[in-house]
């Protein structure tokens, strides 16, 4: 198969949409991401779940959901996988039974330790060619692109 950003096959008028570029960059940076955890024996949503839960405490799974953008069906799932592993716990909630509230214990707590110098590394490797200032430059637009289409 041929490179998607080969500049000797792919027309120049290609190579110039915003778009495209974003679409492929997005591709290669998920599939970079994605391995890297898989040899970490964790995925991309764990990190989601376990950062959501440090940064803003115990949460509901419904409340997790709109934290992490993951959907409900699937975040079973995850904090399934995290509770197995001892990196979350799931009680019932005292002011409502009817609900679970998940919260990361401190072995999960160091695995996220573990998951946030991973993530550093695959940033690195991701934003390689860019220097520091360029990366906050970068993501200050795609936050600014973000932002602007959330709201569309």
């Amino acid at each position: 198969m041929t490179d998607p950003m080969d500049a000797q096959e792919t027309p120049a008028p290609l190579r110039a949409l915003p778009s495209r570029l974003l679409s492929l960059v997005a591709m290669q940076a998920d599939r970079l991401v994605s391995e890297g955890l898989a040899r970490a024996d964790a995925r991309k949503w764990h990190y989601a779940a376990l950062v959501a839960l440090r940064e803003s405490g115990p949460a509901s799974q419904a409340e997790l959901s709109r934290r992490t953008g993951i959907y409900r069906s699937d975040l079973v799932a995850v904090i399934n996988e995290l509770a197995e592993r001892g990196f979350v716990e799931r009680a019932p909630d005292p002011a409502d039974r009817r609900r679970n509230v998940v919260t990361v214990t401190e072995q999960g707590r160091r695995h996220l330790r573990r998951l946030d110098k991973l993530i550093a590394s695959l940033q690195d490797d991701l934003l390689a060619p860019l220097t520091q200032p360029e990366r906050e430059q970068l993501t200050d637009f795609l936050g600014r692109l973000f932002e602007h289409l959330s709201r569309s």
